[in-house]
């Protein structure tokens, strides 16, 4: 596939990437390799929030990996900040940052001592490492603490000092895998707090990859939905849920071994589509909800099936993910979790 034609506002340009994990080493094994990617494309506009949406093992951490540099793909281009990430790769980290899954940090150094060091690896002087680092500190509200271990700070603490390192020197780019996984709700809301300032403030453009929903739905200005290593669907996330007409319904039943009779039973039911069944949880759309429930409900009942409990609710792109792939990003990523870990890893599963 050729690249996409670069333009001066796009910060992050990708055709037709491919990446297979332990081809070589699983004919070895006699064990399968894991096709991470699957020609995937994307793009992002300068200063804009892209949020690449999907369980573990959909590719997530393989595409930010590549546009980093720290892994190459097959085939296919990728461009960040004007700078091809193959063929200069030395431009493309001194115009990004980088934060990982996993603490970057030393646990047996101090905040500031951790800050100091990035920037100085970064090539600032001493002087501007140090000014720097009290700068980050106090943007993250974590000066109290800049002279304590990071082995004593919480994790909410230690995941902000992991971005302010990604930031020391003052990126074009900004990679962020995953940042608040693990995080408690206060942590979590802290953190999105400091990503929309930092597009907002800044004019940074954002990668960030998640499995959170209400995180993609909230922060980015783009959403791309990535399953099996490709793209299932992109834009917006009012223009997506927008694409769905009606409400959802969702139904708990009382078995989840009445499952394939509540699909059947309510695939029955006029106005009622895209059925489906997770466990004791079943999905459906329908063009006037408050009308097609009742309905629902009795022909579940008829059929002796019992519920729980039952409910309307507007588009999510939970919704959305279900729509383009036939299943729920929660089912996605208990199916996937194998899959994830050799993603993360780079090894075959």
């Amino acid at each position: 596939m050729s690249a996409h034609p670069t333009t001066p506002d796009v910060a992050i340009d990708v055709a037709g990437l491919t990446k297979t994990y332990g081809s070589g080493r699983a004919v070895a094994r006699g064990t399968r390799a894991v096709r991470a990617l699957d020609g995937l494309d994307l793009s992002a506009a300068q200063g804009s929030v892209l949020g690449l949406l999907g369980p573990n093992g959909a590719g997530k951490s393989t595409t930010v990996k590549i546009l980093a540099t720290l892994s190459r793909p097959d085939s296919g281009t990728a461009r960040v900040a004007g700078h091809d990430v193959v063929a200069d790769p030395a431009a493309v980290r001194r115009a990004i940052g980088y934060v990982a899954q996993r603490p970057v940090t030393d646990p047996m150094g101090t905040g500031r001592e951790n800050l100091v060091l990035a920037g100085r690896l970064q090539g600032l002087g001493a002087r501007d490492a140090r000014a720097r680092a009290d700068e980050l500190l106090e943007r993250f509200g974590v000066a109290h603490a800049a002279d304590r271990l990071v082995k004593t700070w919480s994790g909410g603490m230690a995941r902000k000092l992991d971005v302010a390192v990604g930031l020391v020197h003052r990126p074009q780019v900004l990679f962020l895998d995953e940042p608040t996984t693990g995080l408690d709700p206060e942590a979590r809301a802290a953190m999105w707090a400091e990503i929309e300032r930092m597009a907002a403030g800044d004019g940074m453009t954002i990668l960030l990859t998640t499995h959170y929903l209400e995180e993609a739905d909230r922060l980015a200005d783009q959403v791309v939905i990535v399953d099996g290593g490709r793209v299932v669907t992109a834009g917006t996330p009012d223009a997506l849920k927008d694409e769905l007409r009606g409400d959802g319904v969702t139904v708990e039943l009382d078995d989840d071994a009445a499952a394939a009779a509540a699909v059947a039973a309510a695939e029955r039911v006029t106005g009622v589509v895209d059925v489906t069944a997770d466990g004791r949880t079943l999905r459906a759309r329908a063009d006037a909800g408050a009308t097609a429930l009742p309905a629902l409900l009795a022909a579940l009942d008829a059929a002796g099936v019992g519920v729980r409990a039952a409910g309307l609710s507007r588009p999510t792109l939970d919704d959305v993910y279900l729509r383009h792939t036939g299943r729920s990003l929660a089912a996605a990523h208990r199916a996937s979790s194998g899959a994830g870990r050799a993603e993360a890893e780079g090894v075959a599963a």
